[in-house]
């Protein structure tokens, strides 16, 4: 399959059905709940497209470079930046809009938070440290010399640092929001996995056997494509959360006083 069919079909159908869905919702009223409201969501996804850009092409243009994995340049339109087609920027930019919306509607879906906000400094310091624990893992995997580990430890070292910065920062406030931040991260993971176990098996793009671990879901798509699509989607859903929240936006502010008085 072209790659250019393979976004319109996974990627811009659905991204319609969630537009009209969330039009839908709007004509019930506002189209988040008053705590997440803080910015507009539009230039919170906007802002988070740029974010994805500015911090995957360069890692991804490295994997290319590298043979983590290939594309068929027979199937693209023959447009490169650096080692990466026009199509792969793009589809960095509308997963990111397709889970913006995806959240926009679950936050409208699913009920509200039973009990008021409050702070749990040990769950955002307990989260940060576990995925800290598995940074490190991904460099044993990279020093370890075995080539079959290449891709597993380059997307954990790659994902793990922004997703520690987001727990640190609010694990409390996504555990606060759960229901609407699982209810986007777990399908959205699933769904965007089935759709890239699709394109390699019609030959869109192909993972090196030689640098990943052989394990296989289905036959058809490798371990580290589902953990990539699952970091991925949570740096997206958490961060679209956090910078949503007003819990989020107090904290902010709490912060740099916190911070002068310790100097």
């Amino acid at each position: 399959m072209a790659y250019l069919a393979f976004l319109s079909l996974f990627i811009g159908v659905p991204a319609l059905l969630l537009t009209l869905l969330n039009a839908l919702l709007r004509g019930r009223g506002a189209l988040l709940p008053p705590s997440l409201r803080a910015w507009p969501a539009t230039p919170v996804v906007g802002a988070h497209v740029l974010l994805a850009l500015l911090y995957t092409s360069p890692w991804d243009n490295y994997l290319v470079a590298t043979g983590v994995w290939w594309y068929n340049p027979d199937l693209i339109l023959g447009i490169t930046f650096g080692y990466v087609p026009l199509e792969e920027y793009l589809f960095f930019a509308a997963q990111t809009v397709l889970l913006g919306l995806a959240f926009a509607a679950a936050a409208r879906l699913t009920p509200p938070p039973e009990f008021s906000f409050r702070s749990y400094p040990w769950l955002r310091l307990g989260s940060a440290g576990s995925a800290m624990a598995i940074w490190l893992y991904a460099l044993f995997l990279l020093g370890s010399g075995n080539p079959r580990n290449t891709y597993l430890g380059l997307e954990l070292a790659w994902g793990i640092v922004p997703l520690s910065i987001q727990l640190i920062f609010g694990a409390d406030i996504l555990w606060y929001y759960r229901r609407p931040v699982l209810w986007t991260l777990l399908p959205g993971t699933l769904f965007l996995s089935a759709a890239d176990a699709f394109a390699i098996f019609s030959g869109t793009w192909t993972i090196d056997p030689q640098q990943s671990l052989g394990i296989e879901l289905g036959g058809i798509l490798p371990l580290e494509e589902l953990v990539f699509f699952l970091l991925t989607a949570a740096m997206v859903v958490f961060g679209v959360t956090l910078v949503s929240a007003k819990q989020s936006h107090r904290r902010a502010r709490w912060l740099p006083t916190k911070l002068r008085r310790a100097e």
